[in-house]
Formats: C-alpha cells, sequence, structure tokens
C-alpha cells in the first residue's frame, strides 16, 4: 500500500510517501516540500495574512498534484498550529477545499506528542527503556513521556519557535534585552511541568525529533542528512550553550550560511537552540540522541496498527485518511518530486 503524509507546517507543506506494509519499517520512498512560511504572515490578531494563505494554498496544491502523480492510495494530510490557530482557520479551510481538492485534519498538540511518541518508541525498540521524548516545532512544543505503546504523559507548550521569534525577537539581530526575556518566559513554561516529570521518574534516555533539534545537531557536528536515517546523531547541552551567542549576534541572512541551517528557518534558530537549551536545563539532561522519525511516521504507524488490529495505541477521528478532490479552481501544478536518498 502507498501511504502519503501531507504535513501543514509553518514553514512548509511536507508529503512523505512511503511503501508501507505491516511489519516493515515505513521509510519514505519520495518526499515533496513547498514553502509557506507562516511566521512572516501571522498578524496581530491571530490571522494569517492573504499573502500567507495563497502560499499555503499554492503550497498544499502542488503537494497534493504530486500525491496524485504517484498513485498514492491514501492520504493523511494534517495541519499543525500556524494554521490550527489561525484566527481564519475557518476561512483558510473553505479555500483548501475548493482550490487544491483537500481538507486537512486539525491535530490537537497532545495527538501530535503522541504520535511522535509513537514513531520514537518503535524506531529505537521496547530495549530503550522508559523515553522521553521532545519535540520543537514552529508554534508549539511537544514533550511525552512512557516505556508503553500509549505515553504516560504527553504534553504540548506554546514554545514554538516561530512563536516565540514573533513575540520576543522582532529585531534582526535581536538583543539583549529580548535575549533575556525570551529566556525568562521559556524557563518559567516550564517550570509549570517540570515537576510532574521530575515525580514520574527519570527516563532512561532521551530522544529529540523534529528540524530545530535536527538542525542543531548538525550544527554542533552530527552527520548530514545524506548519511541515512541509521547514522547516530546528538545534541549536547554544552555545545548548544556555546552555539548561542555566536547565532544571536549574526543576523539570519548569515545563519543560513551555516552548516546545517535552511534559510526558511534561519530567523528562527535562536528561539529554537534558546528553547531547546532551557528544556535540557531545566530537566537536566545533558545530551539527546535525535530521531530520524517524528510525526509523519508516527501517523503511518497509526494506521498500519489499526488497520491490521494488532494495536490501538491511539483512537484520533483526525486521523482518518482525507477524501482527494477534485478542486473547483483548476490551476496548473508545479511540482519537483525527489526520491528521499536511500540509508
Amino acid at each position: 500500500m502507498r501511504i502519503g503524509v501531507l504535513d501543514v507546517g509553518s514553514n512548509s507543506a511536507q508529503l512523505q510517501v512511503v511503501e508501507a506494509s505491516p511489519g516493515a519499517p515505513p521509510l519514505p520512498t519520495h518526499a515533496v516540500k513547498h514553502a509557506t512560511l507562516l511566521g512572516e504572515a501571522i498578524q496581530p490578531d491571530g490571522s494569517i495574512a492573504q499573502e500567507g494563505v495563497d502560499r499555503v494554498i499554492e503550497a498544499v496544491r502542488d503537494t497534493v498534484a504530486a500525491a496524485r502523480s504517484l498513485q498514492v492510495d491514501r492520504l493523511f494530510a494534517f495541519a499543525t498550529s500556524a494554521v490550527r490557530d489561525a484566527s481564519n482557520r475557518a476561512e483558510i479551510a473553505a479555500r483548501l477545499r475548493d482550490e487544491a481538492g483537500i481538507q486537512p485534519r486539525f491535530l490537537t498538540g497532545e495527538d501530535e506528542a503522541r504520535l511522535t511518541y509513537l514513531a520514537v518508541r518503535r524506531w529505537y525498540g521496547w530495549s530503550a527503556g522508559r523515553l522521553l521524548v521532545l519535540d520543537i516545532g514552529g508554534g508549539s512544543m511537544e514533550i511525552a513521556l512512557g516505556r508503553d505503546a500509549q505515553p504516560e504523559l504527553a504534553v504540548s507548550l506554546p514554545l514554538g519557535a516561530g512563536r516565540l521569534t514573533r513575540a520576543f525577537l522582532p529585531d534582526d539581530p535581536p538583543n539583549k534585552r529580548q535575549l533575556r526575556e525570551l529566556r525568562r518566559h521559556s524557563r518559567s513554561t516550564l517550570r509549570e511541568i517540570s515537576d510532574r516529570l521530575r515525580w514520574e521518574g527519570d527516563p532512561k534516555r532521551v530522544i529529540a525529533s523534529s528540524k530545530t533539534f535536527k538542525q542543531l545537531a548538525r550544527l554542533t557536528g552530527a552527520p548530514p542528512q545524506r548519511t541515512g536515517p541509521f547514522a547516530q546523531r546528538r545534541l549536547r547541552r554544552s555545545d548548544v550553550a556555546a552555539w548561542i551567542p555566536r547565532l544571536a549576534k549574526a543576523p539570519a541572512a548569515e545563519r543560513a550560511r551555516l552548516r546545517g541551517i535552511s534559510e526558511a528557518r534561519a530567523r528562527q534558530v535562536v528561539a529554537g537552540a534558546i528553547v531547546a537549551h532551557a528544556v535540557m536545563t531545566t530537566l537536566d539532561i545533558t545530551s539527546v540522541d535525535v530521531s530520524p522519525w517524528a510525526l509523519r511516521e508516527g501517523i503511518i504507524l497509526h494506521h498500519l496498527e489499526t488497520v491490521m488490529h494488532q494495536e490501538q495505541p491511539l483512537t484520533l477521528d483526525s486521523l482518518q485518511p482525507v477524501e482527494v478532490l477534485e478542486p473547483t479552481v483548476t490551476q496548473p501544478a508545479n511540482v519537483t518530486v525527489m526520491p528521499v536518498p536511500s540509508a
């Protein structure tokens, strides 16, 4: 079965296609990515500006066209916090239905935490013991803790790198007062759950996922993506601490030339690094392993487990396949489909 997962996020719309079969790892065969850059389009009232909505529509239309060309059997499309939390979310959903032929589901932050945990648990296996999973997205940060198929704790905090950049780091590069206020806010927000995590006991292993952690790991010397998913990638708290001042002093254009930092995320990598350091410090974590699997793989695994009736760690109405319709407004799609490099 060919399964596609379309993730409409704050930086891009990403389609991941896998040849899925029960018992086999859902390694991607194709990936399609189109920029949305919603962080630049979120207005003070919480709505996404018209140019940002237009970018979302175009990006989703192109990725859906790619899913059709790749003959995807089942397509799961979802939107994360940038679109989910927008005050004009209903308008965006209507345009996606009419112009792109698809209606993405909206996952809650807790759903995202549980699905990411599912993927990480499957990647590292039962022998990994109790896992603490950290994921920093554009709009929120997800944390999950557990040893079994379902996490014992799954929470979502408003500590996304894009959200915090807009709220605390308006200048490029940011000044010392802005950085100080962001650190204080991050520590204060994390204190809300730190006592609960400590009460639950120490995990055997701490795993980080998401592009923020992957880019920070690459910046501090981890192997590049082209070496494949099985290369070990680790991020140390001391390395993050050493890099924060260097990142904060450079404008986004200079950060984008650094190893592992993409142009689309160069603006928000400072906030992402500060949050990463804050959570590692608050929870007394010296290093994390970086998982190649995260939310999209979690959705695929959840679907496969449900289909085979092996186990159902999650029951989410929002994780039903979406119906791909013919768009009411037809426009030519400009799609580049790239095979995923093999490991």
